[in-house]
């Protein structure tokens, strides 16, 4: 009797809960569906012949899809250069942040000194400055460190944008970690570095793979320093200054701009299909913490 009561019980709760459960649904799949539809109409502009792109009456669908907007793309004599050049950049970005916010996350976390809540607000106060007004004095100091119509010139500036969001978010994963284990790695005779590099690092490796998937998106997909610190040399230009080769005031080729945007998105989707599941365990871990 005590048991057909309880499943009662337990069927009238989920009854009730089923409503609000399937409200929630509806609402993720249709954010979801507005959130992923530029990105649908931008691949479907990448397939779409040239006369339906400029019809005045746009279709959310093509029956005639076509490559001759890839064939313009990769048919750009420099797309490959602009492609290697994007992916250098990024690499470096990721490896070269990802590296300095972990020992520095390390140093605010685990060791006391002056000015050390100085240090994290200015961290903050970093990332509340926008971009487009650092560009013009950055731009001024790539031009005093001959940096200008390099890749350096994108990598250093992008690493120091990354570099405050890495440490804050870093920070609360080696807090995680207890500080009973460094002890008792130390008793067992281990070093300061292999503690850092053997038992802190796998232990903090999913917040690194969660700041540096902010780190390259931000890389992969820069135009601003792009635009203003590759003044000349073409060659060291990277694949979102491909897009200019596309867009004319008088004539703009909207199906080479939108297949090229494609081909550009692919990188990101595949990196983020690499590491997301150590993208979604680091991101509840900093979100628990």
């Amino acid at each position: 009797m005590r048991q057909d009561v309880e499943s009662r019980v337990n069927l009238l709760s989920r009854f009730t809960r089923r409503p609000g459960r399937t409200a929630a649904e509806a609402t993720a799949l249709v954010v979801a569906a507005v959130v992923s539809f530029p990105l649908y109409w931008m691949v479907l502009s990448a397939f779409k012949p040239a006369g339906e792109i400029r019809s005045a009456d746009p279709r959310p669908w093509t029956l005639a899809p076509t490559l001759d907007s890839f064939r313009r793309v990769f048919g750009q004599e420099d797309f490959g250069r602009y492609f290697l050049n994007s992916v250098v950049v990024a690499v470096a970005v990721v490896i070269a942040s990802a590296f300095i916010a972990f020992l520095a996350a390390t140093a605010v976390t685990r060791f006391r000194f002056r000015l050390r809540t100085t240090l994290l607000i200015m961290f903050l106060v970093a990332q509340m400055v926008p971009v487009e007004a650092l560009t013009i004095p950055l731009f001024f100091v790539m031009r005093d460190l001959g940096q200008l119509n390099t890749l350096w010139s994108l990598i250093l500036p992008h690493i120091a944008f990354s570099l405050p969001f890495a440490i804050w978010m870093l920070r609360g994963f080696v807090k995680g970690v207890p500080e009973a284990l460094e002890e008792a790695a130390y008793m067992d005779g281990a070093s300061r570095t292999r503690f850092l590099w053997q038992i802190l690092f796998p232990l903090v490796l999913p917040g690194l793979v969660a700041t540096s998937v902010f780190s390259f998106i931000s890389a992969w997909n820069d135009f601003l320093f792009a635009k203003s610190f590759i003044i000349s040399d073409i060659s060291q230009s990277t694949l979102p200054m491909a897009l200019l080769v596309f867009y004319k005031p008088d004539d703009p080729d909207w199906g080479g701009v939108m297949a090229a945007s494609t081909v550009m998105t692919i990188p990101v989707l595949v990196f983020f299909v690499l590491v997301q599941r150590r993208l979604v365990s680091g991101l509840g871990g900093a979100v628990k913490d």
